[in-house]
């Protein structure tokens, strides 16, 4: 992908979502960025000062994918929209680990109060919203059910990626993916 004039910050941005999708965040480099873009190194810097900033922008991207895909299948009352946001993030996981490692293990520390921001973080709280909306969970456990159902997921994701889980066939991943965010829901719920 040789860059030709145009926003060579978004085409910077592009390789990153490239090399990472093949090999995490070891692979995003800005040297290796600029090879793909057809740029040189310095090029970069005009756009993004440092590497921490290159992997920021690229997770920032691959955040928006994930709550495009959570918020994808997303239909019926708050529980289902739960239960869909739940079974898409564990999905975009597994099906794009690369990306997934730079989202969440890249170069910054994700506070709770910029997660909370995070588009995918976003998706969970309105499935949740819609949740307390409709009488299915009170208001006073809205926050706490929030970090719960993202712990389960996450925690799924990273065993069924890294854990005991990783030697599962998918379709049992996919199993148990369900039974747990299902847990997760009716625990939530009561």
């Amino acid at each position: 992908m040789a860059y030709h004039h145009g926003d060579l910050a978004v085409a910077l941005v592009d390789a990153g979502l490239e090399l990472s999708r093949e090999g995490g965040l070891d692979a995003l480099t800005i040297r290796e960025v600029t090879r793909r873009v057809g740029v040189s190194p310095n090029a970069a810097y005009r756009h993004y000062p440092n590497l921490a900033a290159l992997r920021e922008a690229v997770s920032d991207a691959i955040l928006a994918r994930l709550a495009g895909a959570m918020t994808s299948g997303e239909a019926g009352d708050g529980a289902a929209r739960l239960r869909t946001v739940g079974l898409m993030y564990i999905d975009f996981a597994l099906a794009e680990p690369g990306w997934f490692a730079v989202a969440f293990f890249g170069s910054r520390p994700i506070t709770p109060e910029a997660a909370a921001q995070a588009p995918a973080f976003r998706a969970l709280a309105a499935a949740l919203d819609a949740m307390v909306e409709e009488g299915a969970l009170a208001p006073s456990a809205r926050a706490d059910a929030a970090w719960s159902c993202w712990a389960t997921v996450h925690g799924f994701a990273e065993l069924a990626l890294h854990g005991p889980l990783a030697a599962v066939p998918a379709e049992e991943q996919r199993r148990l993916a369900a039974a747990a965010v299902d847990a997760v829901i009716a625990g939530v719920r009561a």
